[in-house]
Order: structure tokens, then C-alpha cells, then sequence
């Protein structure tokens, strides 16, 4: 797979989400959110349960269009969804019945794409992903982490320039998420894809993310926006540095006593 060029820069300016609450009442979810992220930025989203950080990749996504505001890729409004934005949601969500080389191929398959292309696009990310292995296996023969891998491989097959991850990792137990993690890392470093992941983990955001970005509780509105200063490659020792306890601190204050985010 050949990296993906310098694209990807995400605009979003007076972004508003409701949705209806009954009784002719709205129920507001985000509130005038104004974020830009560069291109082959990795931004993590952090924030009490109910501040919008879901819905928020969505309307990136085109999945969920706003009340008000708008949200721009390489300055081109978006306005539904794209091939050039892929989502990984925090369940797999492979077709039970098909191998993993067959699951990674059913976007190309929806696009038209010949099958020689197919096969040999395929065959890189399932070496990308580590994979290769379990090409003709169904997802019920794959263990969390590596259903994870393959519907990652799925999305990036299409070779999106915005990468949205919700949660991906959170169902894993916790070896297997900091291996992810650094897989992911890896994958960035080769594919230079922009990246927005959702977690509820402060030490998961600070590893990832070049920048932290907070939200409120409901309506959520961007509150704090951290930069992490930890050098690139990173390993899983960096998090004993200074510099991450600062971070931790600084992103808990702005989180506040009583949200559900993760040591």
C-alpha cells in the first residue's frame, strides 16, 4: 500500500447537533465546536460520557449533517458521506459469513474494482495488519484484537486521507490495546493519514494524539486543547516521561471531578 499523499485537513467551524427529546423539544449534543486539524495531524477527543465526541466524528464523517456550522476537508464542504473519510467503530462489525480477505475486499467490491486490483490491494494490507495468517478465516476464529485489525484493513482499504476511530481499542483487554496502540502509531507513521480517535483513557489520548482536545459535558463544547510534546516514534516508555504527567494533569483539570474518563 503506498502512502497516502499530504491531505486530510479537517475544518470545522460553529458546529451545532440536536436531536429531537420529545414534546417538540430538542435535546442539544454539540455547541458551537470550532476545531482545525492539519493534515496527517492525530487529534484525540476526550470528554464525560454524553459531550458529543461521537456524534462529532459522525458529522465529519457526513453521516450526521448539523444544525448550524460546517465542517470542510481540504476546504470542500462536507456534505455526506466519502470514500476519502473512513470510520472504524468501537465493534467490528465484519459480516459474520465472510474471510477476513473477504471482508477487507467488500468496500473495492461496492466500488467496482477488478478483482486482480482487489486481490493484490488485499494482500498488502492483510501484511500491513498482520493478518496474512488468518486470510481465510472468519471473524468467529479471530480473537478481539485481530477482528479489530481486520476491520481497520477494511477501511483503510479504500485509502482514506481522514481516519475517524470511535473507541476502536476500549472492548480489549489491556495488553492488547497498548499493542493496537502501537500498531496504529506505525501505521501513521507509513500512511500518514489524518486521524481523529475517540477514547475515554487520559494515557491512551496523551500516547496517540499530537493534540488532545476536550469537550464539556452536554452540549459539548471544545474547552481545552492540548498539545503533546512527546517525540515521534513513540514506545510505551515515553509514558514515564515528565511531560505526560503535566498533560494528564492539565487535560483531568479541564475534565473536571465527576467524568468517567479512564487513568
Amino acid at each position: 500500500m503506498t502512502a497516502i499523499a499530504a491531505a486530510g485537513r479537517i475544518g470545522i467551524r460553529g458546529v451545532r447537533v440536536s436531536f429531537p427529546a420529545g414534546r417538540g423539544e430538542r435535546l442539544v449534543a454539540l455547541d458551537a465546536v470550532d476545531l482545525e486539524i492539519a493534515a496527517g495531524e492525530i487529534v484525540a477527543l476526550i470528554g464525560p460520557n454524553g459531550s458529543g465526541k461521537s456524534t462529532l466524528l459522525r458529522v465529519i464523517a457526513g453521516l450526521l449533517q448539523p444544525a448550524s456550522g460546517r465542517v470542510t476537508i481540504d476546504d470542500e464542504p462536507v456534505t455526506g458521506p466519502s470514500p476519502r473519510v473512513g470510520l472504524v467503530f468501537q465493534e467490528p462489525r465484519l459480516l459474520p459469513w465472510r474471510t477476513t480477505a473477504a471482508n477487507i475486499a467488500y468496500p473495492l467490491e461496492l466500488a467496482g474494482v477488478p478483482r486482480k486490483e482487489r486481490e493484490a490491494k488485499v494482500a498488502t494490507l492483510l501484511d500491513t495488519v498482520g493478518l496474512r495468517a488468518a486470510a481465510r478465516q472468519v471473524p468467529s476464529q479471530l480473537s478481539g484484537g485481530m477482528r479489530q485489525r481486520a476491520a481497520l484493513a477494511r477501511t483503510l482499504v479504500l485509502e482514506p486521507s481522514v481516519l475517524l476511530l470511535d473507541e476502536p481499542f476500549s472492548a480489549l483487554d489491556e495488553l492488547s490495546r497498548e499493542r493496537l496502540n502501537l500498531e496504529l502509531l506505525d501505521l501513521h507513521a507509513r500512511l500518514r493519514t489524518t486521524i481523529v480517535v475517540v477514547t475515554h483513557s487520559v494515557q491512551e489520548a496523551i500516547f496517540l494524539a499530537d493534540r488532545v482536545v476536550v469537550l464539556s459535558a452536554r452540549p459539548g463544547r471544545v474547552v481545552a486543547d492540548i498539545r503533546i510534546n512527546l517525540p515521534r516514534p513513540r514506545t510505551l516508555t515515553d509514558l514515564d516521561a515528565a511531560i505526560v504527567g503535566d498533560a494528564a494533569h492539565r487535560i483531568r483539570t479541564h475534565l473536571g471531578a465527576g467524568t468517567e474518563a479512564a487513568a
